[in-house]
């Protein structure tokens, strides 16, 4: 019999020829051992995805919850700064309302996007580290 080893995703199988003399109990080994290889490889695989999948949920909750905590603030900053443009005795009072009022949503306004945009950047190296683990181990 002649057995021949290929490299197929990182993983070595062997291929059996049966020869003149065929050694069939040797062949169906070899496919068994190649077949039980392929399950642990897709396991592998299926325990990467579950865990990629999990660490996606996660961070989409917190990004939700965060851009759901900014927006109430907003709102209630908002609300409180009409509040006192509507009792503002002056013109010139109402222009330093509403002045204040642009300076600190815009500065609030960056400093949400920020945060969120890390945690973007960290979603996206969390969701690349099975690829790279992958690709270090040679498929």
């Amino acid at each position: 019999m002649v057995v021949e080893r290929r490299w197929v995703g990182g993983r070595d199988f062997r291929f059996a020829f049966i020869g003149s003399r065929g050694r069939l109990k040797d062949t169906v080994d070899i496919m068994i051992k190649n077949f039980e290889d392929m399950q642990k490889l897709g396991q592998t695989n299926m325990d990467s995805a579950m865990r990629l999948f999990g660490e996606w949920n996660k961070n989409w909750q917190a990004i939700a919850a965060e851009v759901g905590d900014y927006t109430k603030r907003s709102f209630e900053e908002s609300t409180a700064t009409v509040e006192k443009l509507m009792a503002s005795k002056s013109v010139e009072q109402a222009m330093e309302i509403q002045t204040s009022y642009a300076k600190r949503a815009y500065d609030d306004y960056m400093q949400q996007m920020t945060k969120i945009g890390g945690m973007y950047t960290s979603m996206a190296k969390e969701a690349y580290k099975p690829v790279e683990k992958i690709l270090q181990n040679g498929g």
